[in-house]
């Protein structure tokens, strides 16, 4: 769903349901929620904190916010989850207006709450994705770049599967590419393909057939 057609469902349903303030405020901070996230967290956490979905005639928390508020469970929950982490670490931030101090996104928060989650993540890198996001605003792309290996660390075998499976994938579409195309002159083409054909032999991948 486009998020025109979303915001004109929301309008509509908060229009239908103005006689409900609480419900009706959580469908405005839904339409709002990109610009002022904070204001939508903290409703969808009262909203969970009353059970108030109950009321409302849905079947759960999850089945409210999927289908009254067209949001994601995984949106939900790093909404929620980055809120109460502000309220309990930062309360601060939620008091700026977003000029004179930065609000940092809720993903970049969620990172953070996730990094004081992690028993394994070094103190001091913690600390500097703190002040990197709650006091400077660094996006969530800027501080994942630079901790995401330091504060989630990646044993070996998983690394290992991981690499395994990302050299599959891409083996496997260029020796189909090569098969397909008419790009490359057919000699190197086919020698190509003999060689890919080893190389998913040797990453556990079955012989692909010829084409």
């Amino acid at each position: 769903m486009s998020r025109t057609k979303v915001e004109a469902r929301l309008t509509k349903a908060e229009d239908a349901h103005a006689d409900d303030p609480l419900r009706a405020e959580v469908l405005r901070r839904t339409r709002r929620f990109k610009s002022s996230w904070i204001e939508l967290a903290e409703a969808l956490a009262d909203v969970r904190a009353q059970a108030s979905w109950k009321r409302w005639g849905f079947a759960s928390f999850q089945d409210y916010t999927r289908k009254e508020l067209s949001l994601r469970d995984a949106t939900v929950e790093k909404l929620t989850g980055s809120f109460a982490f502000l309220r309990k670490r930062a309360p601060e931030v939620l008091e700026r207006d977003g000029t004179t101090m930065p609000i940092p996104t809720y993903q970049a928060v969620d990172f953070v709450r996730r990094a004081y989650e992690e028993e394994r993540a070094p103190k001091a890198s913690v600390e500097e994705i703190f002040h990197k996001v709650i006091d400077e605003g660094a996006p969530l792309a800027a501080v994942s770049r630079a901790y995401k290996d330091t504060v989630f660390p990646i044993d070996d075998k998983t690394r290992k599967e991981r690499d395994l499976a990302a050299v599959r994938n891409v083996a496997k579409r260029l020796y189909e590419l090569l098969g397909e195309t008419k790009a490359v002159p057919k000699p190197l083409r086919d020698e190509a393909r003999e060689v890919l054909e080893r190389l998913l032999e040797a990453v556990g991948d079955k012989r692909p057939q010829a084409a």
